[in-house]
């Protein structure tokens, strides 16, 4: 099963086509259109299932099934958390929970911005972490800006998801330290000499243990289309893509 968020910076059906050359099973887009504004190119791959969330805006979060895995929003999603969605996975003999997140800023309550938003939904959401969890999208947050009077910093939220044995894709493939990432996937501004890495895959230890492979764009061949690169998770669930091609 290979996994790929990608914050588009909108425009995603005119994107379409580079980020399905990496053949996801599962694919989140943040900053994408609505579906009735998804106007793809007549040969590009259309996906089988597809589900979108927007408070209102023009731009949300879209989720997009390229294989037989069928999404159900779960019926405790709380639209307080706005881009935080909780999905029920079903497909290839697996279930499994999936939370699609595009961690947002919150101009009325300064605490509940970005990795704030996370923070109060992991704990809202309590229950249904544990097994064959998986978290996946742009979490605009790393350790490097965690400061001393907050309340749900990055590193209390990686504590947290490890109270739960859910962890980080990206540091067990590559064994790094929260706030030590060496590939990024956020260039602030398009600018080379502003990397930052901000977008994970956390996974339940079920998941982890299934681990492949983690792949991060590189900022040549994907500055002209989005600020971010996305990042490509794989495990060894049902008919497994694992190739050696570069991104």
């Amino acid at each position: 099963m290979k996994l790929i968020s990608w914050n588009c910076q909108g425009a995603f059906s005119k994107k379409a086509d580079i980020i399905l050359t990496h053949q996801p099973d599962i694919l989140v887009i943040q900053e994408c259109e609505h579906p009735d504004k998804l106007e793809f190119h007549p040969n590009t791959m259309r996906p089988r299932f597809t589900q979108w969330y927007s408070d209102g805006g023009k731009k949300g979060i879209g989720v997009f099934s390229y294989s037989d895995y069928k999404f159900e929003l779960l019926p405790n999603f709380n639209s307080e958390f706005r881009y935080i969605l909780p999905f029920r996975v079903q497909g290839k003999g697996q279930t499994f929970t999936l939370f699609a997140i595009w961690a947002m800023n919150n101009k009325e309550v300064r605490e509940a911005r970005y990795i704030g938003q996370i923070w109060f939904a992991i704990n809202y959401y309590k229950d249904l972490l544990g097994q064959s969890t998986i978290l996946l999208g742009d979490f605009n947050s790393n350790k490097i800006w965690d400061y001393k009077d907050r309340v749900g910093s990055h590193t209390d939220v990686v504590n947290k998801l490890a109270d739960k044995d859910i962890h980080s894709a990206y540091h067990k493939y590559f064994d790094k330290e929260q706030g030590q990432e060496i590939h990024p996937t956020f260039f602030l501004q398009k600018n080379r000499n502003k990397p930052y890495h901000i977008d994970y895959c956390f996974a339940s230890s079920d998941i982890l243990d299934k681990l492949i492979e983690v792949k991060i764009g590189n900022y040549d061949d994907w500055i002209n289309f989005s600020d971010h690169t996305p990042l490509i998770v794989e495990f060894e669930f049902g008919d497994s893509k694992h190739n050696n091609k570069g991104i």
